[in-house]
């Protein structure tokens, strides 16, 4: 792994927040002035939300402090805030996120707050293990990093951040949030309510810390921050790079294209339902969520078909045209020039994209598609919008390599609908993702329709995957030496 230098980091930061500010920084917000390191007996009663990355990390290391004296317990009725006000909460803070970034769909916002209550792991899955033979006893603890830094994404602000609280908190750790400019209202808002309800319960403040006004420079300052010990980072391409490229411990939760394959075997009303229901999803904000999709032409007519009969419109030709050139615009310069989705676009609802492609959309529109070349723009972005275009493939074999080609090497998520297990078989292994769900949306990959647990980082660049409170933690061996295996052993004869 390379590293960098603070300015060098520094750099590399304000260029990635200038990348991800998809919903763009609000008018008149000013960055937050890093204040020298306060002086002060305590941070209680902050709530979590200060005005400086020092005080920030000093709070977040005081509770840390606080919270390794409560012990297993203590995590466990914090995290239980944390589920409690993301279930009853859901509405109403799903609508604050809805109205503040101004993208996906409401019932969606509301929803992934309640199932990170129900479904995140939490200090349940903790554990230790044990070696036991002749010579004692050795014990492996899973023991926390201390103070986490986090940049969240706008495309899933609060959601994100309460889903790492969890996970962190049960590994023992504090969090200190970087979150997207664009959500930051209800971010500190989350944090705000998490922290209050923890304090009035264990005495606790500032588990979950949060820079209220953050900025280029408050993510630097968190990347390069002396009393942050590991890094979790969700987001596209260039702040995974950023994370990689610090001198740090990072957990990259990076970008994704994930494409689909259906082969001339599949149930293709079932392929239809669950493409729908997975790109659909806040209107294809998920990193998980389906992108393109590869269908071979014995079945392709069939399964357009199939797609109209789920539910979703079909473009023509001339609007499958008119729809890319409003959605897929230029960025970057000279040999970084490269094809991006159109902010206006992105997240937006699907009568929004079938208007801009010339097209009538009815009420509950879901998801628009069309057929597309493999080089339409469409298949190569990650667009983040609900439209998928649709390429006629040979045979099964073009279409796994194309559906290769199109994932970039993320190695983040793949779906498939096929009975043919060699297919199957065949796409795994070229593939290599974090996630490959088979006859199924991609949010069962997630444990949301399918088997397994939910996060909403899945750390596919650095190798954790779908992150678990585990991912936050570190090894400890405790060894005793010919003593306390009471089973008896050779050494117990001496």
């Amino acid at each position: 792994m390379s590293t960098a230098t603070a300015p060098d980091i520094a750099a590399i930061v304000r260029q990635v927040i200038s990348e991800l500010n998809i919903a763009g920084t609000p008018s008149g917000a000013r960055p937050a002035q890093v204040a020298a390191p306060v002086a002060t007996a305590s941070y209680a009663g902050a709530n979590g939300v200060f005005g400086s990355v020092d005080e920030a990390v000093a709070a977040a290391t005081e509770a840390f402090e606080q919270l390794e004296r409560l012990g297993v317990e203590g995590r466990r009725k914090a995290i239980a805030h944390v589920r409690r006000i993301s279930i009853d909460d859901a509405e109403e803070l799903g609508r604050m996120e809805f109205a503040e970034t101004k993208i996906g769909r409401l019932e969606h916002k509301i929803e992934k707050l309640k199932v990170l209550g129900e479904k995140v792991p939490g200090v349940e899955f903790m554990g230790s293990e044990v070696f036991s033979g002749d010579h004692g006893l050795a014990v492996i603890e899973h023991a926390p990093f201390g103070v986490i830094g986090a940049i969240t994404p706008v495309t899933h602000s609060l959601p994100t951040i309460a889903c790492n609280a969890v996970n962190m908190i049960a590994g023992g750790n504090t969090v200190v949030v970087n979150p997207h400019p664009s959500g930051r209202k209800v971010a500190a808002e989350g944090v705000r309510r998490f922290n209050a309800a923890i304090h009035r319960d264990i005495g606790i403040d500032n588990l979950v810390s949060l820079v209220a006004e953050p900025s280029l420079d408050t993510a630097a300052s968190l990347f390069n921050h002396r009393g942050v010990k590991l890094i979790c980072v969700t987001g596209g391409p260039a702040v995974a790079k950023a994370a990689l490229q610090s001198s740090k411990r990072a957990i990259v939760a990076g970008p994704g294209n994930p494409p689909v394959v259906v082969d001339e075997t599949a149930d293709l009303d079932n392929a239809a339902r669950s493409i729908i229901q997975g790109a659909a999803y806040d209107n294809n904000l998920l990193c998980i969520g389906e992108k393109q999709v590869f269908v071979v032409a014995a079945v392709f007519d069939a399964m357009m078909a199939a797609m109209e009969r789920a539910g979703a419109l079909r473009l023509n030709g001339q609007q499958v045209d008119a729809l890319t050139k409003r959605a897929i615009v230029m960025a970057g310069e000279g040999a970084h020039r490269h094809p991006v989705p159109c902010k206006d676009l992105l997240g937006q609802d699907a009568a929004l994209l079938a208007k801009a492609a010339g097209a009538a959309a009815r009420d509950g529109l879901e998801l628009v598609f069309g057929e597309t070349d493999n080089d339409n723009p469409f298949v190569p972005v990650e667009q983040m919008m609900p439209f998928l275009p649709f390429v006629r493939c040979r045979d099964a074999e073009e279409a796994i390599r194309l559906a290769h080609e199109s994932e970039h090497g993320f190695r983040h998520t793949a779906i498939i609908h096929s009975n043919n297990v060699r297919n199957m078989t065949r796409m795994g292994r070229l593939l290599d993702t974090t996630l490959f769900v088979k006859n199924g949306p991609s949010v069962a990959g997630l444990g949301l329709g399918g088997e397994g647990y939910l996060s909403f980082s899945i750390a596919t660049p650095t190798g954790e995957g779908v992150t678990t409170p585990l991912t936050f933690t570190r090894q400890r061996r405790c060894t005793l030496v010919d003593d306390l295996r009471i089973l008896g052993s050779p050494a117990a004869a001496r």
